[in-house]
């Protein structure tokens, strides 16, 4: 007969998100006043697809030592403050802790009666190597099932999750180095110890909440029986009868919960994984947090070098096709001019008002090519400048929020562009393909995290395909160890997040 345990790993205990909010603060609403904005390549058409998540660092799943922090919030808040101490009695948390001590106590009676006769038994017979012995290994093996469930039940019914340990391993193959394994064993022993240890205190605690519980309810509707029945008489100190009665209730939860508290640090203590485990755990989680975050870096590099060659081949066309040919053009109109100045004084004239023209054109060009590379409103006046021309551009009205642009002044150049040109192409494709009536833009600083929501009311369906305008903003923001969260279903609008370390 042998025994082997694998190591269990554990799970984090869940913490409630905490949810991000920004100050109330004036809004500007700023209408079309002009062409359409111009800024990076834009989308194709908006087609039904499935909302494109954000990008990010992946989350290595690994084992976490849970913090003993959350047990006093989770368990016994009325512990934890004053307004959950009076509100103990109706707390969601004392009726966990009251159907625990009624599970755990049976629980720890069934295996409490199995422990005393086992180890007993094998005391007995000990002397007899080949019946004590055997009996011993199996009584202390029967441990490590029972706190596996017991760790179950605590995280069921009060919320907590008990990291599991590591049992000493055979130093050999064969049954003798197990059955040695497990009888050294320091936490099979602790599990021993917390049953009888955590059956003395859910024994105390048992009584101690009947007492308190009934003596308490029944002092509070002695008066309703005393008006409902008429051989009842009601007690002429009733009222302070009534006042025993809720204070011996709200006794009877502040004992619940303290010592499911109680039971909580010894399962901990007993069942659950050593320091030294906990010290291996958190080693291994700032490894693959490390691990993962090499990986990150190299994804988004490689995405920052292509977006980059990206953006010099977009340029480079655009020279070409646009403002080489104008100048071409230009120089053509120009020696028409010369040639035909002294016998054509009218066509060198037409000549010349038509490079005039293809001078402000190039120019006008050049201007936009450059609002596209960095534009100089963000340089010289900040992001809030810099998004306000945005929307007075755009030929849909749009609502610009900034709670404290002094603040949003402080994010890096680079995390500020960032914003700049997801801004810039959510506006364009809000006014060519999502057909919005309005557009809502905030950008705040919140915790040295630059974030930028951009929302409007058009058809949705936007899609982050491979190779699309959004998809190089994406690469864009990861670059920059960003998020980038697009919501659009298809005719509920599109909203677009993105969060930039300042730091950037």
């Amino acid at each position: 007969m042998s025994f082997d345990d694998s190591v269990p790993t554990t799970t984090p205990l869940p913490v409630p998100p905490g949810a991000r909010t920004t100050a109330d603060a004036p809004t500007r609403v700023l209408g079309p006043t002009g062409p359409a904005p111009t800024g990076p390549a834009t989308t194709g058409p908006a087609s039904a697809g499935p909302a494109s998540a954000a990008s990010g660092a992946p989350t290595p799943v690994v084992p976490r030592a849970v913090s003993t922090d959350d047990d006093l919030r989770v368990v016994a808040p009325a512990l934890a403050g004053m307004r959950e101490l009076l509100a103990a009695p109706v707390s969601a948390a004392t009726w966990r802790a009251v159907s625990q001590v009624v599970i755990g106590s049976a629980g720890l009676l069934v295996m409490g009666i199995w422990l005393s006769v086992a180890l007993s038994l094998a005391a007995g017979l000990l002397v007899v190597f080949l019946v004590g012995v055997p009996i011993l290994v199996l009584t202390l093996w029967t441990t490590r099932p029972y706190a596996r469930l017991e760790r179950a039940r605590l995280k069921a019914q009060v919320l907590v999750d008990v990291p599991a340990p590591s049992y000493r391993r055979p130093k050999g193959p064969g049954w003798w180095p197990s059955w040695v394994a497990i009888m050294t064993d320091a936490r099979t022993w602790g599990h021993v110890a917390y049953v009888i240890v955590a059956g003395l205190l859910m024994t105390a605690a048992t009584a101690l909440l009947t007492v308190l519980g009934c003596f308490g309810i029944a002092l509070v509707i002695a008066p309703l029986l005393a008006v409902a029945l008429p051989d009842v008489h009601l007690s002429p100190h009733w009222l302070f009868e009534v006042v025993g009665g809720v204070v011996a209730v709200w006794l009877a939860a502040l004992a619940a919960q303290a010592s499911t508290l109680l039971q909580v640090r010894l399962a901990r203590a007993m069942l659950g994984a050593s320091p030294q485990d906990l010290a291996v755990l958190a080693a291994q989680e700032r490894a693959a947090r490390a691990e993962g975050r090499a990986e990150h870096l190299a994804e988004t590099r490689t995405a920052a070098v292509g977006a980059a060659d990206d953006e010099r081949r977009r340029i480079e066309r655009d020279l070409h096709d646009g403002a080489q040919q104008r100048l071409v053009a230009l120089g053509v109109e120009l020696g028409v001019a010369r040639r035909t100045a002294t016998a054509d004084p009218e066509a060198a004239a037409a000549a010349l008002e038509h490079a005039h023209r293809e001078v402000k054109e190039t120019l006008a060009e050049l201007r936009d090519l450059v609002r596209g590379i960095h534009p100089a409103v963000l340089t010289d006046r900040g992001l809030d400048a810099a998004l306000s021309a945005l929307a007075a551009r755009s030929p849909v009205p749009v609502e610009v929020v900034v709670p404290n642009a002094t603040l949003l002044g402080t994010a890096s150049t680079s995390a500020q562009a960032a914003a700049y040109f997801v801004a810039a192409e959510a506006l364009t494709n809000a006014a060519k393909h999502a057909h919005a009536q309005h557009v809502r833009v905030e950008a705040a600083v919140t915790d040295g995290v630059l974030r930028l929501v951009v929302q409007d009311d058009g058809v949705g369906g936007a899609d982050a395909h491979p190779g699309s305008g959004l998809d190089g903003l994406r690469s864009r923001v990861a670059a920059l160890d960003g998020t980038f969260h697009l919501e659009s279903p298809a005719g509920a609008g599109t909203r677009l997040t993105v969060e930039v370390p300042c730091a950037s």
